[in-house]
């Protein structure tokens, strides 16, 4: 089978690695991709976005799945646009992912909220506001209490969500983010809510619209510096599974969240093909949604795969056919502890292009390095971005599997590397 895989971060790379070590694969591209993905496949130099070259690209080189790493493809509508090219076509591709309607509940935080609200998921209690009914923001945020959250309706690659304590600041920011586009059109409506108290975690789901199965639990560390102190990153590591949810937790999420809302894009006519992740509050062990994502979460990812022990090509595959009943699933019930190397002065700018150094044992089946913000140059590794490599390692306890992955990362060097190292600390006190 040949395989099209679109995205460049260390979810992709982690994708790959798995796809590539699957039998059933002939050929594996992935575009653009990055320093990691080039030793697993072969990198094309190709817009995820520009959906016509995608399309020709897929006929040229005989590709019969395609896998959207990153949701941009999706909230776009790419699984809707090779749908209606395969209909005209004697050319058939199978899609691993859902469709434009599905993916808003991604790419629109106000439609996610209906969704919840219509299906009886549980969440925060919620008001959208745009240009029409500025007037209406300070009464609401009077319902509520601090601290107030306040997120960009649409995609602002991760960055769109503000949390404050002040009720003046919140009012004015709200109406900026309206008024100025602080995050382009993502913010032209703005979703007010309710703020959440409790402890996050995050549940992967996958779906070919019939069946599913839970990927797992992971908790990820979005701040850059240790015990969740200063700004927001894409991701400075993670955790799978969650100590604290147990069986009990879990069939909450099932029944409460993943059913009712599997059920809803059934009853929409939209049944849901691909991953759903769901970011949820853990409130006195009842679990609500703060988001849901329409693909993998990163760095979540590169500690839940190295977890399954599951053909990734045919479940991929699986997904896209309908056919997620006949694949063998299973996951190690070992626990994975994954930690992002960053650049000096992420999430700021950073200084790109320097040399890397990776002398890891290559012959350890349960250590995992994925490439994020890396390039290839006259065959040396360079950093390329603020996101580095994360570094995962599998082993029977938490505290072995951090002990184990800040080794490895000793092992890894570039002038500047930064990274957190309190990844799993907090989770330690749950472990019985």
């Amino acid at each position: 089978m040949n395989v099209l895989l679109l995205g460049s971060g260390g979810r992709e790379h982690a994708f790959a690695h798995f796809i590539a070590n699957s039998n059933q694969l002939d050929k594996l591209f992935i575009a653009p991709g990055n320093a990691g993905t080039s030793q697993v496949g072969q990198n094309v130099s190709l817009n995820p976005l520009d959906f016509d070259a995608v399309w020709e690209f897929c006929i040229k080189n005989s590709i019969q799945l395609l896998v959207p790493g990153n949701e941009d493809p999706l909230v776009n509508g790419i699984v809707d646009f090779i749908q209606q090219k395969c209909e005209g076509s004697d050319y058939k591709i199978s899609v691993a992912g859902p469709d434009k309607y599905a993916s808003q509940l991604e790419g629109s935080k106000s439609f996610a909220k209906e969704f919840m609200m219509q299906n009886n998921v549980p969440t925060a209690a919620y008001k959208k506001f745009d240009s029409n009914n500025l007037s209406e923001i300070e009464g609401f945020l009077k319902t509520l209490s601090a601290p107030y959250v306040l997120k960009a309706d649409g995609l602002a690659a991760g960055k769109g969500v503000i949390i404050t304590e002040d009720f003046e600041e919140a009012l004015n920011i709200c109406k900026k983010m309206i008024i100025n586009k602080t995050f382009g059109e993502a913010s032209s409506t703005v979703v007010i809510e309710e703020f959440l108290k409790g402890i996050e975690i995050s549940v992967f789901v996958v779906s070919d619209g019939k069946d599913y199965h839970i990927l797992g639990s992971a908790k990820d560390y979005k701040r850059i510096l240790e015990n969740d102190k200063g700004p927001n990153t894409g991701g400075m590591g993670s955790v799978s599974p969650v100590p604290f949810a147990d069986e009990v937790f879990m069939n909450k999420v099932k029944s409460q969240i993943v059913e009712p809302s599997l059920n809803g894009l059934n009853a929409a006519g939209h049944p849901y093909k691909g991953f759903m992740f769901l970011g949820l509050m853990n409130d006195n062990g009842n679990p609500k949604v703060i988001e849901y994502n329409v693909r993998m979460g990163d760095p979540e990812t590169e500690s839940i795969f190295p977890r399954l022990k599951t053909d990734m090509l045919a479940l991929l595959n699986g997904v896209a056919n309908g056919k997620l009943k006949e694949i063998d699933f299973n996951l190690d019930k070992r626990t994975a502890v994954c930690v992002f190397l960053v650049s000096e002065g992420y999430p700021g700018s950073v200084e790109k292009g320097i040399p890397m150094t990776i002398e890891l044992d290559t012959n350890d089946d349960d250590q995992f390095v994925f490439h994020a913000g890396t390039r290839e140059l006259d065959e040396k590794v360079l950093t390329n971005g603020g996101r580095v490599v994360a570094v995962t390692k599998l082993a029977n306890s938490l505290e072995e599997a951090r002990e184990k992955t800040y080794k490895a990362i000793e092992r890894i060097q570039f002038t500047g590397k930064n990274y957190r190292k309190d990844i799993g600390n907090d989770l330690i006190r749950y472990i019985k």
